[in-house]
């Protein structure tokens, strides 16, 4: 057997951190069903948002009793002379740094072990410190040209699938990536589980249609998305994909990736141990009453 290592260090109990920009919707989902089922091998020890004004952060820490870190990233910009939160700049990208390392120190008293970026917006390298689970909303095991196709931020990844002619969805959840330069590489990370397939929703809108809306887009994508009718479809599939997919990977994939199942060797090939046998795996296909590894 291959020399192989595991993400998290062997403990009987995991401290989890959950990262939250927006609605909480996802985080909710996998705290209803650790209480549900008395997930005992890892713990919710805090909550993290870097939107306090905007996100329900504050409401389901109460809700459930967990600590809160309230890190207002676009407070932290202004602070430091910029009107917009990026990283397209170097002083962009300075400014992204510090705010990391005060985040850092405020997140040192939780001893965490992995993080849960439940909808969690800014890049950061806080991955560099303990692994993150991301759920993204596209299949990331599909390629073109050996590069993952379905990448990117918000609808992209949806609208992407559209145009590529594919009829479903999956939600995959991936090990995060520390960013380099503008982030390009953040959904390269190992692909721990896929959800099953959703089918694609068009709402009679034909194919052809879209393309033609996606042929007179700006090169470049406006503050706050295109508004656009493929926009419009990308958020409708996008919504179904979540109720369908995130919630039934997202959380599976925490419970195994806490129980230390997952490890990978010296030359980034993931494995996943079921009944206590490894398998050198492409990612684990995580439906709502069973899984399947998708082996190499």
């Amino acid at each position: 057997m291959k020399n192989l290592h595991l993400f998290l260090p062997k403990k009987e109990i995991q401290n989890a951190a959950i990262f939250i920009s927006g609605s909480g919707t996802n985080a909710e989902n996998i705290l209803n069903l650790a209480l549900k089922n008395k997930i005992t091998h890892w713990k919710p020890s805090v909550i993290v948002t870097d939107a306090p004004l905007k996100s329900r952060a504050k409401e389901i820490a109460k809700k459930y009793k967990i600590p809160l870190i309230e890190h207002d990233i676009k407070q932290f910009y202004k602070n430091n002379g910029e009107t917009r939160v990026s990283i397209l700049t170097e002083k962009g990208r300075e400014i992204r740094k510090t705010w990391t390392d005060k985040l850092r120190f405020m997140l040192s008293p939780y001893n965490i072990d992995f993080g849960i970026l439940a909808g969690f917006i800014p890049l950061c390298n806080i991955m560099s410190d303990f692994p993150c689970l991301n759920v993204h909303p596209g299949d990331l095991t599909v390629t073109k040209n050996n590069q993952r196709l379905l990448v990117g931020l918000h609808t992209l990844p949806i609208e992407t699938a559209i145009l590529n002619s594919l009829t479903s969805l999956r939600t995959s959840v991936i090990v995060a990536q520390p960013y380099i330069g503008k982030g390009g590489n953040m959904d390269s990370g190992h692909i721990l589980g896929i959800s099953g397939e959703i089918k694609i929703n068009l709402n009679n809108i034909t194919l052809d249609e879209l393309k033609t809306v996606a042929s007179k887009r700006p090169s470049k994508r406006p503050i706050g998305g295109y508004r656009d009718l493929l926009e419009k479809i990308a958020k409708i599939n996008l919504e179904i994909l979540k109720e369908n997919g995130d919630w039934v990977v997202f959380p599976k994939v925490i419970d195994d990736f806490a129980k230390n199942k997952f490890a990978y060797d010296n030359e980034e090939k993931l494995y996943f141990d079921h009944k206590n046998e490894l398998f050198c795996i492409n990612t684990i296909i995580y439906e709502k009453k069973s899984f399947k590894c998708d082996c190499n």
